[in-house]
């Protein structure tokens, strides 16, 4: 049986949101942001160390951090390669009419937010930082849509997906950054199709590549 609280965290890791050596909130915290019990959370946080994705560090400056991610990517391929193109397929319908409402319906505010995510990319100098303002980038999209629902939707297509910031990050120099670009253009031009376009583009190149990564790891 699934459990929600294991799939919000670990989907907070997979969209880079938590990333490698990130320390987790202290327990009655991380509990009220997520509105379960601390029995509940304290159940979910040992699933996610038993499955790699968290090492709990005793003492003063202890706590639970996010780990190399190495063995929970390797068994997130292995358990997803043939259910890539299904993963990929939904977070391409999700996000590319977000961009589309996005190109009418965006307002300054969202505009701005969208702008200063892609200078953070361009002016990133580490995995972390190129995934994080990633991850801002299309958050602003989804909120841009002016659609709850569809937001929901994007950030959980993006949830599912595992893409290892490194890999993300020797793209970003290079073509990723310009589909962001494209992006951004369209949406500031108010031409749907030509953002939906230029986003099935950049999620069509990640179905690749991230595709290669996946059966390259799942074959090892």
């Amino acid at each position: 049986m699934s459990n929600p609280v294991v799939e919000e965290i670990s989907g907070r890791i997979h969209r880079g949101e938590l990333g490698p050596g990130d320390r987790l909130p202290p327990e009655r915290e991380l509990a009220a942001q997520l509105g379960v019990s601390r029995d509940r959370l304290r159940e979910a946080l040992l699933a996610l160390e038993a499955d790699g994705y968290l090492v709990a560090k005793r003492g003063a400056t202890g706590g639970r951090f996010v780990t190399e991610l190495a063995a929970p990517f390797a068994a997130w391929a292995a358990r997803t390669a043939d259910e890539l193109d299904d993963i990929v397929d939904f977070r391409l319908a999700v996000e590319c009419q977000a961009c589309r409402f996005s190109a009418h319906r965006r307002t300054k505010t969202d505009l701005d937010a969208m702008r200063r995510a892609v200078a953070r990319l361009d002016a990133a100098s580490t995995p972390r930082e190129y995934r994080l303002a990633d991850v801002t980038f299309h958050a602003a999209i989804a909120i841009a849509s002016g659609n709850e629902r569809l937001a929901a939707a994007v950030e959980r297509a993006r949830g599912e997906l595992f893409e290892p910031a490194d890999e993300l990050w020797q793209r970003g120099q290079g073509e990723s950054l310009a589909d962001h670009r494209l992006i951004l253009g369209a949406i500031e031009g108010g031409q749907a199709d030509a953002a939906a376009g230029a986003m099935a583009d950049h999620i069509e190149r990640t179905r690749r590549e991230l595709g290669t990564l996946v059966r390259r790891v799942a074959s090892s």
